[in-house]
């Protein structure tokens, strides 16, 4: 972890530790923010499938869910704009859609890169970093990854990318465009491993039976809700929207309603 990263994650705690004082205590808001949060007169949510933090399908009743949906979908109802969930089919389309002002907020993981694209709140949820190898492999824990001939998937333009850029010393990282196409590579022997946050591997692994996700973690997505740059007057609104959130138990409930897996509480941090 460099050391701008952690004074940028040091930052949001403390924004969040102040924020928590005073949660509940939330008004309407003004039309001034609720113009600048949704000037389209709806609520734009970036959202891309298959991942529990962002959206996925209920199997069995084909409705979405998935924690950026259902925030966006709860900061809507309390703008009193209507809720338009935006869905691309990779989570670098959603970056570059937040950056250009094509949709209005996201939920996704807080980096000191993307803050230079988009202003963040504080984190709300953290969630582990690991590794999904497929039926039969031996690999049994993440420093088995790492060895001659391994192919690690990770998702083109993903801060996984980024953070795994050189990490390897005898792996070779392979780019995918979505993770449906990721899941198809691990099902066919094109991959060996495929590494992401863990929300998402257990879901893919969901998709591939025999397929396991391995113990510990090489890293933490430290997630939080961003809104495109040159929107600061709203900001406020916007990081006391996630403390109130959090101590009315939304996210918890976002988190149970999606059935996501790898988070970390706060008392293990």
């Amino acid at each position: 972890m460099t050391r701008s990263y952690r004074s940028f994650i040091s930052f949001l705690a403390i924004i969040g530790a102040l924020l928590a004082g005073c949660a509940g205590t939330v008004t309407a808001p003004s039309a001034e923010v609720r113009q600048i949060l949704a000037p389209s007169g709806k609520l734009r949510v970036g959202l891309y499938p298959g991942s529990p933090t962002s959206i996925i399908g209920d199997p069995a009743s084909g409705q979405a869910r998935g924690v950026g949906f259902d925030l966006g979908g709860e900061l809507a109802r309390r703008l009193g704009v209507p809720f338009e969930p935006v869905v691309f089919p990779k989570n670098a389309e959603v970056l570059a859609a937040v950056k250009s002002g094509r949709v209005d907020v996201v939920f996704t993981n807080a980096t000191a890169a993307r803050a230079k694209d988009m202003d963040f709140s504080q984190p709300f949820l953290d969630v582990e970093k690991g590794f999904l190898v497929p039926p039969g492999s031996a690999m049994a824990k993440d420093a088995d990854v790492d060895r001659a001939g391994s192919r690690v998937g990770v998702s083109q333009g993903s801060s996984t990318e980024r953070e795994l850029a050189g990490h390897f010393k005898q792996a070779v990282m392979v780019r995918t465009p979505t993770l449906k196409t990721a899941v198809e590579m691990l099902r066919d022997g094109k991959l060996d491993a495929f590494a992401t946050n863990k929300a998402i591997l257990y879901a893919m692994s969901d998709q591939l039976p025999g397929s396991r996700v391995l113990d510990g973690h090489w890293g933490l997505e430290h997630f939080a809700a961003a809104i495109p740059k040159g929107r600061e007057a709203a900001a406020a609104y916007v990081r006391q929207f996630v403390a109130d959130m959090g101590s009315e138990g939304r996210v918890a409930q976002a988190v149970q309603r999606v059935g996501l897996r790898g988070t970390v509480m706060p008392a293990a941090r």
